[in-house]
């Protein structure tokens, strides 16, 4: 059941097309996943690259790169391959903000509004190994959340952070070259989806979530460069939070403009802004994107690109006024370089590079230390001092006294051509459940550390010893039997 208002209102904004509407919320709703491309198999293949279809029984999201519908009797989320992250489940329309922004490697990007962190994955995979990315989550549960779907799909290159929009800008001033606004909203386009946003929606929360947009657009634009570029997306319906809020934040901020959204892949459903919705009349609202369940495959969305005038090489800063990062002294991670030396493919270059190389990081990098965990980041990330930060970076592992015992994310990370020693079920399924349970089995070969694999793509760790494969899958990771 619609509450009164919102049917009301619906009806009036939709006018002809609100019975199509109506229908299509009847409709089961749109499921798709995306292909991980920065997750590589024992020859370097990506999971896009091996999984890709090639017949024609599963059609593409025609607006996001490796993402796929699939049908509601199969079962993604319970597949060892996604325990293993080689693709992330989510809403076919919430893939089209983070394509928008469509970042280039190198840059430096901030998903300021991240968690679950689909969004963030995606542009992950963009940079490609390079670049910096700040993936900011304001409530504590849901960054666990994100930092946890982050090490799922091996992204090593992101730093999640727990704070507030202003605390941030007040760190990252004209820092990033692209950011993702993905606000929090009265929900009206995930109905379908989720009952429950039906059930708690209200005019006043509508209006509550505008004015906590229009501060959270603010602070963004105090963190992007000039020449910078900025997308502010929503999963609602409703006016004041689309075009409302782009028109109030172009009222503000004469320094930027709307770009044009490219909506070919959308096909021929009318999926433009509608000038008329924003708090005034503005031509340029024409240029954003509006999608409709009943025109598109996917629930409703709203996006809007943004740029910020002005020349890119007037106005970089290198880093807050800390500094970069600090790099470890070599001396406290001895340890961790003699399990390398022990336990990866011996190549050529120090241990931050070899490192680097054997996780897909493609620029410098260097050691930082928590406590007793260690992380490889990007040697560009600032110091993060007076951050609420809960991954600075990869977790590869901790020093335990002497030694050095390997990270779940570490291996999830790791790309198999570089493990000296590889475990692979094939495509046993049934034995990788097992190992995802906790249950340790019988093996030969030489004692040690070993990266246990399905199909050639990393699952975790485990440790031989007396032909017994100890299992080291994280406890609190581990699937229920049956």
């Amino acid at each position: 059941m619609l509450p009164d208002e919102f049917a009301e209102r619906m009806e009036g904004l939709l006018k002809t097309e609100y019975g199509a509407f109506l229908d299509a919320l009847e409709q089961k709703q749109h499921q798709a996943l995306r292909l991980n491309r920065l997750k590589k198999d024992a020859e370097g293949k990506s999971a896009a690259e091996v999984f890709a279809p090639q017949d024609k029984t599963r059609s593409q999201v025609p607006w996001a790169r490796d993402a796929y519908y699939y049908s509601s009797g199969e079962q993604p989320g319970k597949h060892p391959f996604h325990e293993a992250g080689l693709y992330y489940i989510q809403e076919p329309s919430a893939m089209a903000p983070a394509e928008i922004l469509a970042p280039k490697p190198g840059e430096r990007v901030l998903d300021l509004c991240a968690a679950p962190g689909g969004k963030s994955a995606q542009l992950a995979a963009a940079l490609a190994g390079t670049g910096l990315l700040v993936c900011n989550e304001i409530h504590p549960a849901r960054a666990r959340i994100l930092s946890g779907n982050l090490e799922r799909m091996g992204v090593c290159n992101a730093l999640v952070t727990n704070e507030t929009p202003e605390r941030l800008a007040q760190f990252f001033p004209g820092y990033f070259d692209r950011i993702l606004v993905d606000a929090p909203c009265s929900g009206e386009g995930m109905f379908r989806k989720n009952p429950a946003a039906c059930e708690e929606w209200s005019p006043e929360n509508v209006a509550l979530c505008a004015r906590r947009q229009d501060d959270i657009l603010n602070r963004a634009a105090e963190m992007l460069r000039p020449g910078g570029r900025l997308v502010y997306s929503t999963c609602t319906f409703a006016p004041a939070e689309n075009e409302g809020s782009v028109s109030r934040f172009l009222a503000g901020h004469p320094d930027f403009s709307l770009l044009p959204i490219d909506k070919s892949a959308f096909g021929d459903a009318p999926c433009d802004g509608v000038p008329e919705w924003g708090d005034e009349t503005d031509g340029r609202l024409v240029s954003t994107l509006r999608l409709w369940p009943h025109r598109i495959k996917g629930e409703g969305h709203f996006a809007a690109l943004l740029e910020k005038q002005g020349a890119r090489e007037a106005a970089i800063r290198s880093c807050p006024a800390d500094g970069p990062v600090k790099q470890l002294p070599e001396k406290e991670a001895e340890a961790l370089f003699s399990f390398c030396r022990e336990n990866l493919t011996p190549f050529q270059g120090s241990p931050a590079e070899q490192l680097a190389k054997a996780v897909g990081l493609k620029e410098e990098t260097v050691f930082i230390r928590f406590g007793d965990n260690l992380y490889l980041v990007p040697a560009q990330m600032p110091d993060l001092k007076g951050l609420k930060v809960l991954r600075p970076g990869l977790h590869i592992g901790s020093l335990k006294k002497d030694r050095f015992e390997p990270s779940h994310s570490f291996a999830l990370a790791l790309q198999p051509q570089y493990a000296a020693h590889m475990w692979d079920f094939g495509t046993d399924t049934p034995k990788a459940l097992s190992y995802l349970n906790g249950q340790t089995f019988a093996a030969e070969g030489e004692k040690g550390w070993y990266l246990i694999c399905l199909r050639g793509f990393s699952l975790g760790w485990g440790k031989l010893a007396g032909g017994v494969m100890k299992n080291h899958y994280p406890k609190g990771l581990r699937l229920l039997p049956g």
